[in-house]
């Protein structure tokens, strides 16, 4: 049996794609819509203090394309936290005029050579500002899922650990060249989603998305082993743009 990879695992994360029923919203009568989204506005504010508390991570974006209009990002200590943060917006009546196009159930993941021999990962200030991180307040945001291929002689869980070790730092050299333009976050969700994991980047500028995933396209990692699902792509919205967004009557 071929060795194992062993991770360090941080917060549990949702990401949670939403498209509005436009149609429907707008044709809610105006005062119901203004409490429906007071009632939204005041639910996310709890989400964005709950991060400023520590205790997970909130993001909310503004989806480019037809996949979603909303894409919320959770980030929270257990599955069962969780899966209260998915009931709090389903019982919103905002969310009777959502339908929900996508979701993806990981945790946050290391492999567990980042941490230095000797080094307690439950003190360290290091890892665990990467296993419970706070989102990047970029512009923007790209979510998608991957697996490693299982195909014939491209069978990346055959590979010898050193193999499979140095081509994940040719990768990690190539993500490292975008080192201040682009933030990562890797999520696994091998046993909790339909694909092995999930891979969040955060930028100002989305080209950065577009030149960062080509040119690790030639990388052998990807080249070779890389199987991807969908891209998400949209812009962060702060509570703000939020209401505006919802708000039929304002420009």
């Amino acid at each position: 049996m071929n060795e194992a990879v062993e991770t360090l695992e941080g917060w549990y994360a949702l990401h949670d794609m939403r498209r509005v029923d436009w149609a429907a919203w707008r044709a809610l009568p105006a005062p119901e819509r203004l409490r429906a989204v007071d009632e939204l506005l005041t639910l996310t504010q709890a989400f964005a203090q709950t991060e400023a508390q520590r205790l997970g991570a909130y993001g909310q974006y503004h989806m480019a394309g037809h996949k979603a209009d909303l894409m919320f990002l959770h980030m929270r200590p257990t599955l069962q936290e969780l899966n209260e943060v998915k009931a709090r917006f389903q019982k919103t009546r905002f969310a009777d005029f959502t339908v929900p196009t996508y979701s993806y159930v990981s945790v946050v993941e290391l492999s567990a050579y980042l941490a230095k021999p000797g080094v307690d990962v439950d003190t360290d200030p290091y890892l665990q500002g990467r296993l419970k991180p706070v989102l990047p307040k970029t512009e923007y945001v790209c979510f998608y899922p991957m697996n490693k291929r299982r195909q014939g002689e491209d069978n990346w869980y055959m590979l010898p650990m050193d193999q499979r070790r140095e081509m994940m730092k040719s990768h990690g050299m190539i993500g490292r060249k975008y080192h201040g333009k682009v933030t990562q976050i890797i999520t696994g969700s091998v046993g909790l989603d339909d694909w092995e994991w999930g891979v969040t980047l955060f930028a100002d500028d989305p080209l950065h998305f577009k030149k960062l995933v080509y040119e690790m396209r030639f990388d052998e990692a990807s080249a070779r082993f890389g199987e991807f699902g969908g891209f998400y792509v949209g812009n962060r919205l702060g509570n703000e743009a939020l209401g505006r967004l919802l708000h039929l009557d304002v420009r």
